[in-house]
């Protein structure tokens, strides 16, 4: 009897873990940033891309609205980087499908953009 209540007890913690795990897919979001640097400050602008206006970062989210959330957040253009970025555009894909038709992310008349 003790022996079959072990048994049990296990598979139905194999079967909760399998049930989880499906549940917590996360696919890749592909965030393309491109940068328009301020006036002579191109080195400092597009240090985040190794030196170049654009590139890709790869994040794990769980859904293409997630992945819309992050190309939203990746718009900020924090005060620091102000003088050193003029704008940026964010567009995203989630397992390969473009997020919201490809839109851009960054509204250009962000209050944070054009600050050259």
């Amino acid at each position: 009897m003790r022996h079959t209540n072990l048994l049990f007890i296990k598979i139905l913690f194999v079967f909760i873990a399998l049930i989880t795990c499906q549940f917590s897919y996360a696919g890749t979001c592909t965030i393309h940033v491109t940068r328009e640097a301020c006036p002579g400050m191109e080195k400092d602008s597009y240090a985040k891309c190794g030196g170049k206006p654009s590139c890709d970062e790869t994040k794990k989210t769980g859904s293409a609205d997630a992945c819309a959330k992050a190309a939203l957040e990746a718009c900020d253009n924090v005060a620091a980087r102000q003088k050193q970025t003029k704008t940026k555009k964010i567009t995203a894909d989630f397992d390969g499908a473009p997020v919201e038709g490809g839109k851009n992310f960054c509204d250009p008349s962000r209050p944070d953009f054009n600050k050259c």
